[in-house]
This record gives structure tokens, sequence and C-alpha cells, in this order.
């Protein structure tokens, strides 16, 4: 069922957003060689908290894990598409990290991702990082009420083809708010004018995932998933609210 948020559920998405937002923010700068996984993780949990919130993920069981995810970030390297779980590893030059995080503020919720290179990388990842952030931009601009789910997902696709990228399969955004993952399902592919109309007091969390290989993902005994070849894979995300008049990204200070 689709929920719909009213004038205070919106107030208070905001100041989830803004907290997210700045976490996120420090927390990608923060990431540079020889940083560990687990130091972004206590460091996110750190400003969340301070900030008088709480960090979504931690303790959060997603539909079809085997347990509750033990950390405030996901923090995937490489070929991990998303979920992967922060610990001791320490980045590496030439290494790509997609962070992505939740916060809880008041009992709602923002969700969003962002995808930095550490130290040199190759111009692979350099294209890679920059089509999918650029697909997210194309995606928020679609998020104009009386547009369709599928003309979201048709701006994602579509940027990934020009790019000769691929989004992954079976990996899509969704509703949030009032839990970390509501309805609908917000794909990365579509048909325009097709798929859920776009009201306002709608909020999405929209999240391109592409790689530059395969298009499929395997999922690890750790409940991460990885390009099924081992290929590159960045991630980006926003939670947007549809307005009258037009897109209001949530999680961007």
């Amino acid at each position: 069922m689709v929920r719909l948020k009213d004038t205070n559920d919106i107030k208070l998405m905001r100041v989830s957003g803004t907290i997210l937002a700045r976490t996120l923010r420090a927390l990608a700068a923060m990431a540079q060689e020889g940083v560990t996984l687990s130091a972004l993780d206590a460091r996110a949990k750190k400003m969340i908290r301070e900030a008088g919130a709480e960090p979504t993920f931690l303790g959060y069981t997603p539909e079809g894990a085997g347990k509750a995810y033990p950390a405030a970030i996901c923090a995937s390297v490489n070929e991990t598409i998303v979920h992967g779980i922060p610990g001791k590893y320490a980045l590496k030059d030439g290494d790509i990290l997609s962070i992505d995080l939740g916060v809880t503020y008041e009992g709602r919720i923002t969700d969003a991702a962002v995808t930095v290179g550490i130290g040199k990388i190759s111009e692979e990842a350099k294209v890679l990082i920059s089509v999918t952030r650029r697909a997210l931009d194309a995606a928020i601009k679609e998020c104009v009420s009386g547009k369709h789910l599928g003309d979201i997902g048709f701006a994602v696709e579509s940027v990934a083809k020009k790019a000769k990228l691929h989004v992954i399969h079976g990996l899509t955004g969704h509703g949030v708010g009032f839990e970390l993952h509501e309805d609908p399902s917000v794909y990365n592919y579509g048909t325009r004018g097709e798929g859920m109309k776009l009201v306002p007091g709608l909020v999405l969390a929209i999240e391109p995932m592409f790689s530059t290989g395969s298009a499929y993902a395997t999922v690890k005994r750790d409940d991460s998933f990885v390009t099924k070849d081992g290929s590159l894979s960045a991630h980006f995300e926003h939670s947007v609210l549809i307005t009258e008049s037009g897109p209001e990204v949530l999680t961007k200070e």
C-alpha cells in the first residue's frame, strides 16, 4: 500500500534528510586511502546520534535477508553493488566506494547514497560514477505530479544505454518515509506513461545502480550483492518528494 506524507511528515523528513546529507558529505570527504570501512561507520553513527536522530540501517532486517543488518552504513567497494558490510577493510588507491545511509528522525526516514573514487581511479571508473550520478539527476527531473513511475525508469535506463553501461537487474528503488522500504517499487527501467501516477505527498527513494559489465548480481553469504562477473558498480540515491510545483530532494542540503 502506498502511503502519502502530510505536512508534518514532510517537515520531519526534511530534518532527517538534512542530517543524512551532512553525514554523507562528511563520509565522502573522509573516504581516503588507508581509511577503514568500520571507521566510516563509526563516524556515521556519531554524527547521526549527535544530531538527535538514529541510523536506520542498524538492526534492520531487509526482506529475504538472513539476519539484521549490523551497521549504520552500507559500504560497497568496487564490484559490490549494495549492502556491503563495513569491516576492517582499508580503502586502497583506485577503489570506488558506494556509501548508502538511512536516517530516522522522530519516526520519519530518508535514504540516500553516493559513490566516490579513492585516490587515482581508472577512466572506466570515472565514467561509471559520472553516468550513474547523471542518471539520478535525469530521474529526479521526471518526478513531476501527473507523470508516471515508468517515466523515471525510462530516464534512468536511457542514460545507461547511451553510455553503454548496464542497469543491475533485480535491484530497485522504493517508497520511503514511515518505513525504510515502502511501496511502490521504483525500477531503473520502464516505459514512458506507464506505471503508477505520481502525486503530491509521494516520497520515492530513487537509486540507479549501474555496472561496467554484467547486468546481473550474485548474493554473497553476508547478504551483500556483487556483480556476477566482478565488474565495477556504482550507486547513487536521493529521497525525493513529489509536490505540486515539482520535485523536492529531501536528502540534499
